[in-house]
């Protein structure tokens, strides 16, 4: 199993959303987060903002299933089509075991 967290912009949020739906990945978590990447930022005239707001979307899924997710994330979040800074990122991490609270299986 792999944890994929993939750090957007919110207005790409829904799309990427009905998208993974649509792919047959219904299973998410939405998060708001802040930060910045490697631009350290934004500037606006004089105005510089440390810390962009983001959306954080967490997925567990099958080792198989990472790239056509990862696919469909970037297919969608990404601005125009060669993507501009703030796009976002996508991590993978290894999930060593999942367990469901109201029946204890464990797994996906």
């Amino acid at each position: 199993m792999l944890l994929i967290r993939a750090i957007i912009r919110p207005e790409k949020v829904g799309a990427v959303l009905s998208e993974l739906l649509d792919a047959g990945f219904p299973a998410v978590t939405k998060m708001d987060v802040f930060g910045r990447g490697k631009q350290k930022g934004i500037s606006v005239g004089e105005i510089h903002y440390d810390e962009i707001p983001k959306e954080m979307l967490l997925l567990v899924v099958n080792d198989e299933d990472k790239d056509d997710v990862v696919k469909v994330i970037m297919r969608i979040a990404r601005t125009g089509e060669k993507g501009q800074f703030g796009d976002g990122r996508i991590f993978i991490s290894e999930v060593v075991d999942a367990y469901t609270v109201s029946t204890g299986k464990h797994g996906l």
